[in-house]
């Protein structure tokens, strides 16, 4: 509501009177009429504050969901369980349900100790210098990866990688790195379709000698992720494109390039 100066105001009988009356009733009466006047603009601007003080709130919050969402993680949005700071007189310091080790991360699980999970096997399919011998070596390199993340073991994915394939140096470092604070269990991945099965060519255009490409449409779960004192529950599935390219060398199949790329939106 605006209050119109008092120059503008229309002058009535009424406002004669008080005029004449005497000074201190004019001045009680003209304060009084003033904060009766102000009272509705006063409301006002504190229902304005209150209003951009609520959408600064929810453009931070958007903010922030935009920003997990944005982060190249493991598809979902994690379900973060905090720590809390252990007492002096719990026996065992405890943090939603996983107890806190002397190294400050959580304890694993023992029905999901990285024992219990089954070193995979090359398939006799695999030792073939074939394309149905590629495709079988492609799909146990992949059950490798899986089986290093959930195990923190990388030297059977590494053996069957070429030592210059910077695809798995990185996977090799990132799982290093997570196991040196914590742990990873439920990992998986599925292969649904074989999209491509046919001999690599070299960087000039040419075939390569005893090298086939394969690419890979793949399901995928991350699992369950410790980090420190934290856990991050990845149940969504999602698809990739798994591209690999294998060369028969001394009797087995060495991936010497690959590719990982989400496909989901």
């Amino acid at each position: 509501m605006k209050v119109p100066p008092l120059s503008e105001r229309p002058v009535t009988e009424e406002d004669e009177q008080d005029f004449l009356a005497s000074p201190s009733r004019r001045k009680k009466c003209s304060l009084a009429d003033r904060r009766a006047a102000l009272r509705p603009w006063a409301i006002g601007v504190g229902l304005t504050v209150l209003v951009a003080v609520a959408a600064v709130g929810a453009y931070t919050l958007g903010a922030s969901i935009g920003s997990w969402n944005d982060r190249p993680s493991t598809a979902a949005t994690p379900t973060v369980h905090p720590a809390p700071m252990p007492s002096v007189s719990s026996e065992a310091a405890m943090s939603g349900g996983y107890e806190i080790g002397p190294d400050g991360v959580l304890v694993r699980p023992a029905e999901f100790a990285a024992d219990t999970y089954t070193k995979p096997e090359l398939p006799e399919a695999a030792k073939e210098n074939s394309e149905r011998g590629a495709e079988a070596a492609a799909e146990h390199y992949l059950a490798l990866m899986v089986y290093a993340w959930n195990t923190g073991d990388t030297e059977l994915f590494e053996e069957m990688s070429a030592s210059d394939s910077q695809f798995a140096r990185e996977v090799t470092q990132r799982i290093r790195s997570l196991y040196d604070e914590g742990w990873l269990y439920n990992d998986s991945s599925i292969v649904e379709h074989v999209l491509k099965l046919e001999p690599a060519e070299a960087s000039d255009g040419d075939g390569a000698d005893n090298a086939v490409a394969v690419v890979l449409a793949i399901n995928s779960v991350d699992g369950t992720i410790c980090q420190k004192k934290n856990i991050y529950v990845h149940e969504q599935q999602y698809h990739s494109i798994f591209a690999l390219v294998l060369t028969w060398d001394d009797g087995h199949w060495v991936v010497t390039r690959a590719g990982m790329e989400k496909t989901d939106d």
